[in-house]
């Protein structure tokens, strides 16, 4: 059977439409819900075999996926690449590596995400680990909704051009139709 990442988060029911507040403060009327996606560790596997596979040409060490949204996929991937896995959390607002988790001067790290919109959490990650010294070679996820405005070169398993509104020219506030904000950061 073909690969079909758009139909099984469909099928999973992750992809949500309608009217969202995304992590990163734009709304959109199209949501990935990967967690959906994660109900299911046989589709979880079959991403992160293709991801891991996109992936084979990057020279690395390790693999941090930020919590926790990506840990799950994170996981999947590094044992589908055969290594080892860390990811960064959340602590008084900000990420951070914790748990005794520790990365060597020059261990060369892949960062893990589900949905890349304007990566932020990538930009958070990569803040926590500095004071480590770990080289970032590579930035992963499922659907990259960046278009290239981060300046990061993301290997995806799906690209997909957003329909995204800053808050305050949103046509879908202006309409009247309820926001949700279903994703996993408090605040903005």
């Amino acid at each position: 059977m073909e690969f079909n990442p758009l139909e099984i988060l469909k099928e999973t029911d992750g992809v949500l439409t309608g009217h969202f507040c995304l992590t990163s403060g734009l709304h959109s009327d199209t949501y990935f819900q990967c967690a959906k996606l994660y109900q299911y560790p046989r589709h979880v596997e079959a991403f992160a075999k293709e991801l891991a596979k996109k992936l084979s040409g990057i020279e690395f060490d390790t693999i941090v996926a930020p919590a926790i949204g990506a840990v799950i996929f994170g996981y999947e991937v590094a044992k589908q690449a055969g290594k080892r896995n860390l990811f960064v959390e959340r602590k008084d607002g900000e990420m951070q590596l914790r748990r005794g988790y520790t990365l060597k001067k020059g261990e060369r790290v892949v960062i893990i995400e589900d949905v890349i919109t304007t990566a932020r959490t990538i930009f958070e990650t990569k803040e926590a680990l500095k004071d480590f010294e770990a080289e970032i070679v590579g930035v992963g996820c499922i659907v990259d909704r960046s278009e290239g405005k981060t300046g990061l070169n993301i290997t995806s398993i799906m690209q997909m051009k957003p329909v995204l509104y800053e808050p305050e020219n949103c046509p879908l506030c202006a309409n009247g139709i309820e926001i949700i904000k279903p994703g996993s950061r408090v605040g903005k």
